[in-house]
């Protein structure tokens, strides 16, 4: 690992990176650009980089009515895993879940991402459902880690 950055989506080239990422790694669930803008006003979207190079992004989304807990996804794009970049991301949306407030941390993460599912439960997740979105036919994996 170089020099990781990880700066908020604050602009166009941010929010591009954010969805690049986003929708390399869950292709069954594309968003438009409207579709991060819109997320942007309500949860904290970041982008990582090595030196200059995109690398990852994260979400973390506040407790909701839904859930008490604070929602953490760290990605990493697959050529640069397994370098420490997953681990600086999710620490990082670790510290802002804490900042937020809520009842232990959740994580939604496609079911055939299996370097995601293993990361999560490596660092205690436990898996609680599976789901399907309408249309969809790869189910997203919820996992939650109580601390």
């Amino acid at each position: 690992m170089a020099e990781l950055r990880i700066v908020s989506v604050g602009d166009d080239d941010t929010l591009l990176d954010w969805q690049r990422v986003h929708n390399e790694i869950i292709p069954t669930a594309p968003l438009s650009v409207e579709d991060v803008r819109g997320r942007v006003t309500r949860h904290v979207l970041e982008v990582a980089y090595d030196g200059d190079v995109l690398v990852g992004n994260s979400t973390v989304r506040p407790p909701s009515e839904e859930s008490a807990a604070a929602t953490v996804i760290a990605r990493v794009l697959p050529e640069y895993r397994r370098r420490g970049f997953g681990e600086a991301i999710y620490q990082r949306c670790r510290e802002q879940a804490r900042e937020l407030g809520g009842d232990g941390l959740e994580t939604h993460i496609l079911a055939s991402n299996e370097d995601g599912l293993r990361f999560a439960k490596a660092h205690g997740f436990v898996e609680l459902e599976t789901y399907l979105l309408p249309g969809d036919t790869i189910p997203f994996v919820e996992l939650r880690l109580d601390e």
